[in-house]
């Protein structure tokens, strides 16, 4: 892999661990609040949807490692 496309790839890791907290947080004040129920299920399915994400790019930098 080249050296700019594993850049690329540990910047897009970052931003969604960012955007991943962002949700946690976020998913905490509603609970907190007594928001919908509906509604925080919707943002726990779309923080589950970045935790998607975050584990393939991770998958992508981390080397397969034959055991």
């Amino acid at each position: 892999m080249a050296d700019q496309e594993q850049a690329d790839i540990r910047l897009a890791l970052a931003r969604l661990r960012q955007e991943h907290e962002d949700y946690d947080v976020a998913i905490n004040a509603m609970i907190t609040t007594g928001c919908d129920a509906l509604r925080i299920q919707r943002m726990k399915k779309k923080k589950l949807g970045i935790k998607d994400k975050l584990t393939s790019l991770e998958d992508q930098i981390i080397p397969d490692i034959i055991a």
